[in-house]
């Protein structure tokens, strides 16, 4: 028993500094004092008959860490039972544990304060668990005293320091290209009312945009090497050359005008080029006659342009290689038009008094649908699914599942050319002298629109807003509207085949007898870009870039449209008197024309 009391007394000691309570001094500051807890044996008598340990507790005022008796403010009893008759030796007994707790403001303390919970240590983990409490006090916290009086006003401080900023002319150079002004700022430290160099703690600047006026050299040599950001005047009677700076930074811009009658020429460094997409002449096409010739009827090709089909009047062929090699798949048929999916892979062929022919493997193997009708023209949406085709004096056929089935629509008249945006929700057809019809719902159905033309070809933007139609002895017609209104543009010629990118702006049109024509614009301008000759087809990739064309009785051309200049020193760009350009350096070696003057209508581009 005195063992278990030792181990008692030492666990209910080290609990004394697990609470605390608070009072508060005159001055209002809370203090707090810790609760401590006295364990001693109570002899036999009044409290226990056979003696046993008090427990006291209470807040320890003094703060010495003993529980003075004047600090007592609860006692607690464990009593030992009456003494029994000797048994035989048993067990160690259990040993009496105290645990102190935190008591929220409530019943037990209005101001909260601590829990002290006493009892035997029943399943004996040296831990005094809630289901081995048999007695349980409560230390609380006394309530705030009053308020004390205000203590006296302390000494004042030391007067602090002045802040200062100093602006001075920063000159062009590292921290400012077109110099500006140096703001530094920082504590007057010897309060001598200047920011002295030693008291500067930061410093910034407030750099000056570039100048609007550009620094222009007169250029009356034939060479001269750029410099960024400076204007030069070609002032001479033969050409002068204008070299791009060699190291420029981002932002960096060139300017050059034409003055004197020799023109001028912009020159690369190795691994420079400039964009010339937005540059009359800047996309110009380079025709290509490739090795077979015959009686070509039609064309089609692949989004990018990699995959292309030609037909001809008996034969039909492939390209697996933009052009480069061809191979004969068909013979033996009047081919009168094809149309490909967006990855080629699915073909469509149709046939004058013949059959629809279908290939799923990019034109190695076909099949035909056994119907005979004067075929006359096929389109396809991008995945292959959705077809539609005309037959001359009959009607218009749609398929929604790739050839398998098909509907007719519409009355019998002279249908000769039929397109598909890329969805293959809005279709038009057109007519040997009479209107063109047009579907907004797949074909099913169909509403006239402009006026009566020999219409020849046609040619649809990948959303179908942008529709084009060549007619035969007379103008290109277009519209922006998916096919609601019509107007022609251009000039009357023996239009034929018609194509276009996937987002209207690079249009292409084939003439029998003359040349190849293109627009940059959205067909608002037009520009010869081929030789004479029978054309008759012309297909185009997504990006315009890729071209197909076709002479009847002639070669395949392939086209292959520029979008900027050659790559390194072979490249560059000219102008003659009066054109003007403006070039600003984007990054990995790349100038992009930013402003031009085209006096000569157009630039050279190498």
């Amino acid at each position: 028993m005195l063992g278990a009391l030792a181990c008692a007394s030492a666990l209910l000691t080290a609990c004394g500094g697990g609470s605390s309570g608070s009072n508060t001094d005159p001055d209002g500051v809370v203090i707090t004092f810790a609760t401590l807890v006295r364990v001693s044996a109570e002899a036999a008598g009044t409290q226990c008959a056979n003696g046993g340990v008090r427990v006291q507790s209470g807040m320890d005022i003094d703060s010495n860490g003993v529980l003075a008796d004047s600090e007592v403010s609860s006692t607690q009893y464990v009593c030992n039972g009456a003494d029994g008759s000797n048994g035989s030796t048993g067990s160690n007994g259990l040993s009496t544990l105290v645990r102190v707790r935190t008591e929220a403001s409530g019943a037990h303390c209005a101001q909260g304060g601590s829990a002290v919970l006493a009892g035997m240590d029943t399943n004996g983990n040296g831990v005094l668990e809630d289901s081995e409490v048999s007695s349980t006090s409560y230390v609380c916290t006394g309530s705030n005293g009053a308020t004390g009086p205000t203590g006296s006003t302390g000494a004042s401080g030391s007067a602090g320091y002045d802040s200062l900023v100093s602006l001075s002319t920063e000159s062009a150079g590292a921290n400012c290209a077109y110099g500006g002004q140096r703001l530094q700022s920082g504590l007057d430290s010897n309060r001598n009312g200047v920011l002295d160099i030693t008291e500067v703690l930061a410093t910034s600047f407030i750099c000056s945009a570039a100048p609007a006026d550009t620094q222009w050299v007169n250029v009356t040599g034939t060479a001269v090497q750029a410099v960024s950001n400076t204007g030069y005047l070609a002032n001479a009677s033969a050409n002068v050359v204008i070299t791009l700076p060699a190291s420029p930074t981002i932002g960096d811009w060139v300017k050059v005008t034409g003055v004197g009658t020799g023109g001028w020429t912009i020159a690369q460094n190795a691994g420079q080029r400039i964009t010339t997409r937005g540059l009359p002449g800047g996309m110009d096409i380079t025709w290509t006659a490739e090795a077979l010739t015959g009686n070509w009827a039609a064309v089609a090709m692949s989004a990018d342009g990699t995959r292309q089909v030609a037909a001809t009047s008996g034969d039909l062929y492939v390209s697996t290689d933009t052009g480069g090699t061809w191979v004969q798949r068909l013979a033996g048929q009047p081919w009168s038009g094809v149309a490909s999916s967006s990855d080629g892979m699915k073909l469509v062929a149709v046939t004058n008094g013949g059959a629809i022919y279908h290939s799923a493997d990019g034109g190695q193997t076909w099949s035909d649908d056994g119907t005979a009708r004067a075929w006359s023209a096929v389109a396809s949406s991008a995945d292959g699914q959705h077809l539609v085709a005309v037959a001359y004096l009959g009607a218009i056929w749609t398929s929604a599942d790739g050839g398998a089935s098909w509907s007719s629509h519409e009355s019998n008249r002279a249908w000769r050319a039929v397109s598909s945006s890329s969805d293959g929700r809005v279709l038009v057809a057109g007519t040997n002298g009479a209107q063109l019809y047009v579907s907004t719902d797949y074909g099913a159905t169909w509403t006239a629109r402009a006026s009566g033309q020999y219409w020849w070809g046609l040619a649809s933007s990948a959303d179908g807003q942008r529709l084009y139609a060549s007619v035969d002895t007379g103008t290109i017609w277009m519209s922006n509207d998916y096919g609601t209104t019509w107007e022609a543009q251009g000039t009357s010629r023996a239009w034929r085949g018609i194509t276009t990118s996937s987002d209207g702006r690079f249009v292409v049109a084939t003439t029998s007898g003359g040349t190849v024509y293109q627009s940059t614009d959205s067909g608002t301008t037009w520009q010869s870009s081929a030789d004479g000759g029978a054309w008759t087809a012309v297909a185009s990739s997504s990006d315009g870039l890729t071209l197909l064309a076709s002479k009847s009785g002639g070669a395949l051309y392939g086209g292959s449209r520029r979008s900027s200049t050659t790559t390194g020193v072979t490249g560059s760009v000219s102008g003659g008197q009066e054109d003007a350009l403006q070039l600003q350096y984007v990054g990995g070696g790349v100038f992009m024309p930013i402003s031009y003057v085209s006096a000569s209508l157009m630039f050279t581009v190498r």
